[in-house]
C-alpha cells in the first residue's frame, strides 16, 4: 500500500450513543495500526443519543496522550439547513478542532447549491478544520465550488473509509470523490483520511480509502496525514505539540 496514516482525526466513543468503544480503547487500536495521533470528536446535538453539551467542557481531565498515543479533541457538528452549526460558541473553544458534515438524521436535502451554500458558511468557523463524508447524493454537493471554499478558509476536505464500505447507501460516492480529489490536486487544497470509527477495531483502518487514493493517483503531498507529514498537520490544525513523532 502506497499511503501509510499516522493519524486518524474523526472517530466516535460510547459517548456518541450509537458507537461501542471507549478513548482507552480506541487508543489501543490506534496503538495496533501504528496510528500516532487520534482525534475523539463525539457528535454534537443532533444526532439522537450524543453527548450534552456540557460533556464538552470537562474534556481537559483527559490525558494529552495515553499509551504513547496524542489524543486530540474535537466533536463532529452537524450542518444545518439554516448555514448553522448544532454547537454553540461556548463549547466550541474547548475543543481543539472541529469537524462539520451533513448528517440526514437531522437534515432534509436543500438542492445542490443550498447544501454547499449551508456547508461553505459552517468551514468559516475559525474552529472548523475538516468536512466529514462530503460524498454522498442524497445531499449534494457542488464540488467546484466546495473545494476552493475549502483553500479560502483553511479547512481540509475528509475522504472517509467508512463511506467506501456501505456504498450501497451513498449515491456516486466513488464519482464524486474522483471529481473532489481532481480539483483539490488542480488546486493544491489538502486532504485527510479517517475511519469515521465506531467500535475500536475499526481505527486506523483506512485500507480501502487507501486503495482508491492509489486509483486516482492522489498527490501524497495534500494528505495532512500520512506519516511525515505530521508536523504540517499540527500547524494545519494550529495545535502546538512538541511530542517526537516518528518521520517528523
Amino acid at each position: 500500500m502506497k499511503y501509510h496514516f499516522a493519524a486518524d482525526l474523526h472517530t466516535h466513543t460510547l459517548a456518541s450513543g450509537h458507537a461501542y468503544g471507549t478513548i482507552r480503547e480506541n487508543v489501543e487500536g490506534a496503538r495496533a495500526t501504528g496510528i500516532q495521533v487520534l482525534g475523539a470528536t463525539e457528535h454534537a446535538p443532533g444526532i439522537p443519543g450524543t453527548v450534552d453539551p456540557f460533556y464538552y467542557r470537562n474534556l481537559k481531565v483527559v490525558p494529552k496522550r495515553i499509551h504513547g498515543v496524542s489524543v486530540l479533541h474535537g466533536s463532529e457538528i452537524n450542518v444545518l439547513e439554516d448555514g448553522t452549526l448544532s454547537l454553540a460558541d461556548e463549547f466550541m473553544k474547548f475543543l481543539d478542532y472541529g469537524i462539520v458534515g451533513i448528517h440526514t438524521v437531522c437534515y432534509h436535502d436543500q438542492g445542490r447549491d443550498k447544501n454547499t451554500d449551508n456547508v461553505i458558511a459552517c468551514m468559516r468557523h475559525p474552529k472548523v478544520k475538516i468536512v466529514s463524508h462530503p460524498d454522498d447524493d442524497h445531499t449534494p454537493l457542488d464540488y467546484e465550488r466546495l473545494v476552493p471554499a475549502a483553500k479560502k478558509y483553511n479547512v481540509a476536505l475528509e475522504v472517509n473509509n467508512s463511506s467506501f464500505k456501505k456504498l450501497d447507501h451513498r449515491i456516486n460516492c466513488l464519482d464524486n470523490y474522483r471529481t473532489m480529489l481532481k480539483l483539490c490536486m488542480a488546486q493544491r487544497v489538502p486532504i485527510v483520511v479517517d475511519t469515521d470509527a465506531h467500535d475500536p477495531s475499526a481505527v486506523g483502518r483506512m485500507d480501502l480509502a487507501a486503495a482508491f487514493l492509489e486509483s486516482v493517483q492522489m498527490d501524497p503531498s495534500l494528505i495532512l496525514n500520512l506519516r511525515g507529514n505530521l508536523g504540517k498537520l499540527m500547524a494545519f490544525l494550529h495545535i502546538d505539540n512538541e511530542m517526537p513523532y516518528d518521520g517528523k
